[in-house]
């Protein structure tokens, strides 16, 4: 025992020291584990481990962590008595085979940590320990103009008991792009290409992003001559001068006019249309033609259609009535410019007959607790904690608790069938016919680590409403100071407009995905707010700022040729399924049938995804709900604008190319080709909001006197233009 006391001593001698004080398991301990990799979901704290040793995740349960570490596996991970010989120490530094590869040193900080911990008797101090309150990182926004290469992110964190106390050797980072720049245990960021990333600094249950950005070696821009007088331009100019980024120039007539239409209704201009905007040359034509774009009634119908996405307003849930009266509704509100906030204190509080209050259908289409706590956190808070079930949430400060309790808020909705709903054989959820939601006296929600969950808001501290639960909820919702709403509907707002969210995806506000520009996000959160939480002011506000009107094409310098989330330049999209139908029957004049519809409804009216082959029997009638399908119409079975898809394929192709339906457009005997006075200025207008270029117009006038069938020549022609980038894509 003496020989054994003695080496360990001079084993210690040897050894690099720690800070001064005893080491504690949840301060010290822990935060190197999660340093080293150790407690991250690919290593131990995978729900099932790794070679039969499994920690919490990023040690969210310490006393757990404790007891597997110094009993489980006949406690041979740690040795006190040869705290050398421990697995904890002798593993991490390839002393003995590990299948994770060597995490640190015996020389290294998080050795000595580690070490003096087991010597001094491998303890536990959870009920102790002061913890950690705010996490002090600052700047949280880092600008590395060439050649600087590296800068390094530190932090302090300051305690229960009121000390400050540096984090440099306990401190966990991440990176979100890796191509960009390394990161060194010490937190030492290196540029590795130019580029922005976060670096994701933990520490135990807190973390703060630093968004890091290298700009390579280029000037400032000059942008003396762009205008201030609206904030979102003079936010969006400084992050320009910031980050060395030089703005397209201004969008031309035509293109913008399509753009706009495109953005605020979901339609394409009227050749007539284009010409007048053209022609007037008054300076504020566009102020004026947002200001008439947001007063038609296809601007309710556009946003209509995406606020149904958003609530799942399909037809297997709700049965066709119900789809109708709750489109309806979304339609009238928009219209009438109700505020968001009452929008949604009617959608969360809504009871009764799912036909006589059309709102109480979103409670229709989401059925059990759980899928109604992670469908309102994401619509209406911009909020994904579906990772916080199983456990805390990785990448932000959601508990497991709190995600059972905030479901708990939703267990007492009930339904309720008249007897005479017919319902589906495979589908307990499914019924044709009217269904009442109703309030249940009674009821909890089991947390699965035993007991009952008593519902809270996220976010809040304390319980949640000890009496109506929804009526709660949707107070809180739309109150003024609750600090999620205003932001998320602000970022969706800007995400359709310009292409992408300011937050991206626009519904995962979270520590680790930080805004592009932070101060623009509060700016329009501002706006939004004092504006009376209303969809339009808002929406002018971005449609009339010199920023939305910015040309995609690159700047001359190509400094913004890279941009992707500045806004220095226009964000080309593909269009959405129902507007590239609308668009394809603008140009040609040709309405399509949808089944079950009458003719002349355009796609963006139509209140749910139209179900091919489900009504009637005339093949020409699924013709559209194919072509929808096809071009990514989402079925409405998530409530994410994730589930629209825009990625180009094979079926997209064949559709434009050689589908029937666009076939069958095409050779209508009444559209705009059979028509004996039509021009390429027509068809051009129609299609591209342009007139052909000078080398277009002469080849297709050649293209058309050489041909012997003329009608099948303009089907060619328009064919053609159908098929460009031009036509199918936003820019």
């Amino acid at each position: 025992m003496p020989t054994r006391i003695a080496t360990l001593a001079l084993l210690l001698c040897a050894l690099p020291a720690t800070a001064a004080g005893p080491v504690s398991f949840v301060n010290d301990v822990l935060p190197v584990l999660s340093r080293s990799g150790c407690n991250l979901g690919a290593c131990h704290g995978n729900l099932n481990g790794k070679g039969g040793f499994r920690l919490s995740l990023r040690g969210e349960n310490p006393a757990l962590d404790h007891a597997t570490l110094t009993r489980d596996a006949l406690a041979r991970r740690v040795d006190v008595g040869q705290p050398a010989e421990s697995l904890l120490l002798k593993k991490p530094t390839g002393q003995v085979p590990h299948e994770g590869g060597v995490r640190f040193t015996p020389a290294g900080p998080e050795y000595a940590v580690l070490r003096d911990w087991v010597a001094a008797g491998a303890a536990f101090d959870g009920a102790t320990a002061a913890r950690p309150v705010t996490l002090n990182v600052g700047p949280t926004s880092r600008v590395l103009n060439f050649p600087a290469k590296a800068t390094t992110v530190a932090a302090t964190a300051t305690f229960s008991d009121g000390s400050t106390r540096p984090l440099t050797d306990r401190l966990a980072f991440e990176l979100n792009n890796v191509g960009v720049a390394t990161i060194s245990p010490a937190g030492v960021v290196t540029r590795a290409a130019d580029g922005e990333t976060v670096v994701l600094v933990r520490h135990q249950h807190l973390m703060t992003a630093v968004r890091v950005a290298f700009v390579p070696d280029r000037p400032v821009p000059n942008l003396s001559k762009w205008p201030t007088n609206q904030p979102i331009d003079r936010l969006t100019a400084a992050k320009w001068a910031e980050l060395r980024l030089t703005p397209s120039e201004p969008v031309g007539d035509g293109l913008y006019l399509r753009r706009v239409y495109l953005d605020a209704c979901g339609i394409t201009p009227t050749p007539d249309e284009v010409r007048a905007f053209v022609a007037d040359s008054t300076a504020d034509k566009r102020d004026r033609v947002v200001d008439a774009l947001i007063a038609r009634p296809e601007f309710a119908q556009h946003w209509a259609q995406l606020w149904s996405d958003l609530l799942r307003n399909e037809e297997k849930a709700l049965d066709r009535k119900g789809v109708q009266l709750f489109h309806r509704w979304i339609k009238g509100s928009i219209a009438a410019d109700q505020p968001l906030t009452e929008f949604a204190r009617e959608v969360l509080s809504a009871r009764g007959s799912t036909y006589a209050n059309p709102a109480a259908n979103f409670y229709r289409a989401v059925r059990e607790p759980y899928q109604r706590a992670e469908s309102v956190a994401q619509v209406f808070l911009g909020l994904r904690v579906g990772c916080a079930k199983c456990h805390n949430h990785p990448f932000d400060a959601w508990t497991q608790d709190d995600y059972h309790r905030f479901a708990a808020t939703f267990v007492r909705v009930g339904y309720r069938v008249p007897s005479n709903g017919r319902g589906d054989s495979f589908d307990s959820h499914e019924f044709v016919g009217e269904q009442f939601v109703t309030n249940l006296s009674a009821g909890e929600l089991t947390h699965p680590r035993g007991g009952t969950a008593k519902p809270k808001f996220l976010g809040v501290p304390g319980d949640g409403p000890a009496g109506d639960r929804l009526d709660a909820l949707a107070e809180w919702v739309a109150s003024p100071e609750n600090p999620y709403f205003a932001r998320a509907q602000a970022n969706r707002i800007w995400l359709h407009l310009m292409g992408r969210g300011l937050v991206e995806p626009n519904d995962d506000f979270r520590a680790s995905n930080p805004p592009s520009n932070p101060e623009l996000l509060v700016h329009l959160t501002q706006s939004f707010a004092a504006n009376g939480y209303r969809l339009k002011p808002l929406v002018r506000e971005i449609l009339t700022s010199r920023t939305y009107q910015l040309s995609s094409s690159p700047a001359a310098d190509g400094s913004n040729a890279a941009d992707d989330c500045h806004f220095a330049r226009a964000t080309v999209r593909p269009l959405g399924a129902e507007q590239l139908l609308d668009a394809i029957g603008v140009a040609l004049d040709a309405p399509v049938k949808f089944p079950g519809y009458p003719l002349g409804l355009r796609a963006a009216e139509i209140p749910a995804p139209p179900q091919s082959g489900r009504r009637g029997k005339n093949p020409a009638e699924q013709m559209g709900p194919r072509f929808l399908k096809v071009f990514g119409k989402p079925d409405r079975l998530l409530t994410c604008e994730c589930e629209r898809s825009e990625d180009p394929g094979t079926l997209q192709a064949f559709q434009l190319v050689t589908g029937r339906l666009v076939d069958s457009l095409l050779k209508s005997p009444g559209n705009r080709l059979s028509r004996g006075d039509l021009t390429l200025d027509d068809l051009y207008l129609a299609t591209l909001a342009r007139t052909p270029t000078a080398e277009e117009r002469a080849r297709l006038t050649r293209h058309l006197a050489d041909a012997t069938d003329r009608r099948a020549a303009w089907e060619d022609i328009a064919w053609g233009l159908l098929n460009s980038k031009e036509f199918l894509l936003r820019r």
